[in-house]
């Protein structure tokens, strides 16, 4: 019986990272194989329970994904638990145990509503027939894998009685785990503790899984409500690297994991545990968190609000003067966490242009970024021609670095040869570009437009000719000074769809440029993929 947390043993509290899955159902989220993989390597550094990697019968790119982080990052007996969502169904159910056949720990995790809401509106089924397919797809699920997790969708607007009931079946059935999802938000921390109290107290066979939680922040409680959960017998987490995911996104990982560090003495007693012991309550290594965070947001390209909790750019700022002398004299005065904790360290290596190869390539791996050689060298040329720009380059000049080598250039799609643009307070701003196309042939093409940047994606459109509309653009300065590189962020919208695009340069028209043919080149993958599976 191949289960790394048999229900019995878990003294602590489990941490399963959804971010590979619900968190990719952010708009302009999407990720590819590659990208999907190089998060989840991370997410085993930072040492996550369980990885949901994806939902394989979603689409092809869904299976591949789930199947080779099975292979690469989940093969092994020190592996993480690797887990693949299906809903009730046995075609979906088929396709997780096939994706989830190379991991050493594979989980499958199934799932139907259970609100009334949800079955008259969505299933359109009765609780009778929701009874009955519950747990017949966990046993089919155990026919495969040993560790089944079960949720019932919306758990927090259904009849609390007929939830206990589908527990009790699904329990008797195989599950392993049995997930409690706030679905929509809606519960209050009060409502959600008393959930999975009732659940405790009136399934008679709960003692023979591990509750689980998932919930999203509609109202901005999720936390909150996974903390109460905790409390009350929760002992795993669904959460998502900096909250990312649906609507108002999940729990975040990094906010759950360092309130149950910081308050460890408070939570103790709810773990059967001594209030004074100093041993951790989950299994993850603090230290790897803000490199992750980067990571994900880099990948995504979803930014991350400065006052965001733990890995914000404010989270260890001080600017009040009462604050300043405060920390400066003793630093609990204002901080209840060391940054050095989350792995941001008080003093950042500056590298400059005398610095090598070696130096820099050591200094990217300590950052979290694993680059092929193809990549590293790319990015060390990076590195120098911005070294000649500028006299310091700092941690944040590397991870833009090195985060475009990993999600820049496509050598399958568009790639940008050339740009130049004109403009003035007495001209009429002009941009001229170059692109290389997928079949290798070189368009050049000229626009004006209402600013610099408008005129290059208006050039830009009319060499490549791919309906879009541009829904967001950022500009964020990635260090201090006047030659400090800037990240631009873009969000592309096509039909239903939504593709985000990132780049980084001292020139800000260039890095504006770049980021519209990744999020064109993500647009142009995506079109080949619906055409290819018209049903995905």
């Amino acid at each position: 019986m191949r289960i790394k947390y048999p229900p019995q043993t878990v003294d602590r509290v489990l941490i399963f990272d959804t971010t590979l899955r619900d968190g990719e159902q952010s708009p302009g989220a999407s990720l590819n194989v590659d990208e999907k993989l190089t998060i989840a390597r991370q997410l085993a550094r930072l040492g996550v329970d369980i990885i949901e990697a994806g939902f394989p019968f979603a689409s092809p790119g869904d299976f591949e994904a789930v199947q080779r982080i099975a292979e690469t990052v989940g093969s092994s007996e020190t592996s993480p638990v690797i887990c693949g969502l299906a809903r009730a169904t046995r075609q979906d159910i088929e396709a997780a145990a096939k994706a989830l056949k190379p991991a050493y720990y594979p989980r499958i995790h199934t799932f139907i509503a259970t609100s009334d809401i949800h079955l008259e509106y969505k299933l359109r089924k009765t609780r009778a027939e929701v009874l009955e397919i519950a747990p017949e797809m966990v046993a089919y699920a155990k026919s495969f894998v040993d560790d089944v997790e079960f949720s019932p969708e919306d758990a927090g607007r259904t009849d609390p009685e007929f939830l206990y009931q589908v527990l009790e079946r699904v329990i008797d059935a195989g599950a392993t785990t049995v997930n409690i999802p706030d679905t929509v938000g809606y519960t209050t921390p009060a409502e959600f503790g008393a959930l999975i109290k009732g659940i405790k107290e009136n399934v008679p066979n709960i003692d023979r899984v591990v509750i689980s939680v998932h919930g999203h922040n509609d109202l901005g409680l999720a936390v909150a409500n996974f903390l109460e959960a905790v409390k009350n017998g929760a002992r795993q987490l669904e959460c998502t690297i900096n909250g990312i995911g649906e609507r108002a996104g999940n729990a975040a990982l990094e906010e759950l994991v360092m309130a149950l560090y910081v308050r460890r003495q408070y939570f103790n007693p709810f773990l059967g545990r001594p209030p004074e012991s100093e041993a951790p309550l989950t299994n993850i290594n603090t230290r790897e968190i803000y490199k992750t965070s980067r990571l994900v947001s880099n990948l995504t390209g979803m930014l991350i609000q400065p006052n965001k909790a733990i890995v914000g750019a404010n989270a260890f700022a001080h600017q009040s003067g009462i604050h300043q002398d405060g920390v400066l004299k003793h630093k609990q005065t204002y901080e209840i966490m060391d940054a050095q904790l989350i792995g941001l360290a008080d003093n950042q290596i500056v590298l400059g242009k005398l610095s090598g190869r070696n130096a820099f390539a050591t200094r990217l791996r300590e950052l979290g970024f694993d680059l092929s050689e193809t990549e590293l060298n790319k990015a060390f040329l990076r590195f120098k021609e911005l070294a000649d720009k500028k006299k310091e380059i700092t941690d944040r000049d590397l991870e833009a670095i090195a985060k475009d080598e990993t999600q820049g250039i496509d050598l399958r799609g568009y790639q940008l040869e050339f740009v130049q643009v004109s403009c003035g307070d007495h001209a009429r701003p002009t941009a001229t570009v170059t692109v290389r196309t997928p079949s290798g042939e070189e368009l050049t093409d000229a626009a004006i437009g209402t600013g610099p940047v408008d005129a290059v994606y208006r050039a830009i459109n009319r060499v490549v000719q791919i309906p879009n509309r541009l829904i967001e653009y950022s500009v964020q300065s990635v260090t201090a000074g006047i030659d400090a590189m800037g990240e631009v962020t873009i969000r592309l919208q096509h039909e239903d769809r939504i593709y985000s695009g990132h780049a980084a340069n001292t020139d800000i028209i260039v890095a504006s440029a770049q980021a519209y043919m990744n999020a064109l080149n993500r647009l142009y993958r995506g079109l080949e993929q619906r055409a290819l599976h018209p049903q995905a």
